[in-house]
């Protein structure tokens, strides 16, 4: 097992590997930013390291500063979170030159699965159900076209690498289709440095359905249940529950054992979820994230398995706690992202929170390294804390979301759980009747209005 393990990231992540890391005996260091000197993981962390100022670019994602900040402190590994350098092959292997173990997967694993081409030419030949569309990339507007009417309209061009929703562009008809790939190729040109754009079938009313995966590097491999994250914002998630309300068991171990035979066939490492669009009872793959997720609590909590330490376990070679037979669903789970924005305009709203009540009682557990007196930076992400709450039943679940979002009391800054406060009350959200289109469409209704606090 590892002797000390270096968190290079912040915020409530960089506090949950610390409380895992803690939990196995292991000695932790904390690198921050000048921005970051007084954040909690920095307080509780058994050493701390600045690696630099406030920009992101110039601390977290500054490879040079992490590898001596291991150096200084003796850290024989690094855990990444998520986000910065979590999915940056170049950064595992630098780690590896240096010695230091990357607590996360082989640096090919996530070449392959960051190149969104390459990643569903594997998921094909690894037999996980994937979306018609194009074999590789496309840059002639004549195949393209010819592409689309194969696989039928309308259809989606996405950039190669990224996500987010940058580069990806919906054509409704062949003459959409060329001022479609120029933009989708001029914004992922811009956002990635990689103008490489692919073609797929474009569904209209999805879900989004994932799948977490745990691998030990050796063939072994287990799933840990789906999670449905169709609550969501200009691609981004809002709101993710587990199990997902229109899945059944059957289907959930068909389409989980797709994905863990798939990882045993890959010998993937660690932690890693497999990413679908479900629609009329199909199931298509549209990528993979090869790192924890912001949403991992869901699952701790209908199953019980701490994905963190699993991480960490594999990573130091030894094998995992359970096998796919442990692995049980429990009941149901909810999280909800509480970011410091305007709930109704999502504008930024960094600064003073002057005070800071998380909820309690059975079932809720709530992710954050806020507190009061904590100064929100405007540099990084603005989410500030994960309200996660657990029921026997997807109704008691929601009643008791209801419960602790009214509990929650964060004030000096905005935050989004108004949002939260009216979705957990809204007749559709509590039928499960949602999809990825639903959020966008009840926000442009006027589901929030420009002065809800």
């Amino acid at each position: 097992m590892f002797e000390k393990i270096l968190i290079a990231n912040r915020g409530e992540i960089a506090l949950r590997v610390l409380r895992a890391a803690k939990e196995l005996g292991i000695a932790t260091v904390a690198v921050h930013s000048t921005a970051d000197a007084d954040a909690m993981h920095v307080r509780l962390a058994d050493e701390s390291v600045c690696i630099g100022p406030p920009s992101a670019r110039d601390s977290y994602l500054n490879i040079p500063s992490i590898i001596a900040a291991c150096e200084i402190t003796g850290a024989d590994a690094v855990h990444p979170g998520y986000g910065f350098l979590s999915e940056n092959a170049r950064f595992a292997e630098v780690l590896a030159h240096h010695n230091i173990g990357f607590i996360g997967p082989k640096a090919e694993h996530i070449r392959i699965m960051g190149d969104k081409i390459e990643a569903k030419r594997t998921a094909k030949r690894l037999g996980i159900p994937c979306v018609p569309g194009s074999e590789g990339g496309v840059d002639d507007p004549v195949e393209a076209k010819r592409i689309a009417a194969e696989i039928g309209y309308p259809v989606l061009v996405k950039a190669a690498s990224g996500g987010g929703g940058r580069g990806m562009k919906v054509a409704r008809t062949e003459a959409d289709l060329e001022q479609a790939l120029d933009m989708a190729r001029t914004e992922a040109k811009a956002a990635f440095g990689d103008d490489a754009v692919y073609l797929e079938k474009y569904l209209e009313k999805p879900r989004h359905i994932e799948v977490q995966v745990l691998g030990d590097g050796r063939g072994k491999a287990v799933h840990l249940a789906e999670r449905d994250c169709s609550l969501q914002r200009r691609h981004q998630k809002v709101w993710e529950e587990g199990g997902s309300p229109v899945i059944d068991e059957a289907t959930r171990a068909e389409i989980g054992g797709i994905c863990a035979r798939a990882m045993q066939e890959l010998q993937y490492i660690g932690a890693g979820t497999v990413e679908f669009l479900y629609e009329d009872g199909r199931f298509y793959f549209i990528e993979m994230n090869t790192r924890i997720q912001v949403e991992h609590p869901v699952t701790e909590m209908i199953t019980g398995v701490d994905l963190v330490s699993e991480q960490i376990r594999v990573a130091a070679g030894l094998p995992l706690s359970v096998t796919q037979e442990d692995i049980k669903v429990t009941g149901h789970a909810i999280e909800c992202r509480i970011n410091a924005e305007h709930p109704a305009t999502f504008r930024p709203s960094p600064g003073l929170i002057t005070y800071f009540h998380p909820p309690g009682g059975l079932g809720v557990r709530v992710d954050s390294a806020a507190y009061q007196g904590y100064r929100i930076p405007p540099n990084y992400d603005s989410l500030i804390g994960k309200l996660i709450v657990h029921g026997r039943t997807r109704h008691e679940c929601l009643m008791r979301l209801r419960r602790a979002l009214d509990e929650f009391v964060v004030a000096g800054v905005d935050t989004t759980l108004p949002l939260f406060r009216t979705l957990v009350r809204n007749p559709e959200v509590l039928a499960g009747a949602y999809d990825i289109h639903w959020l966008e469409s009840f926000l442009e209704g006027g589901g929030l209005s420009e002065t809800t606090t």
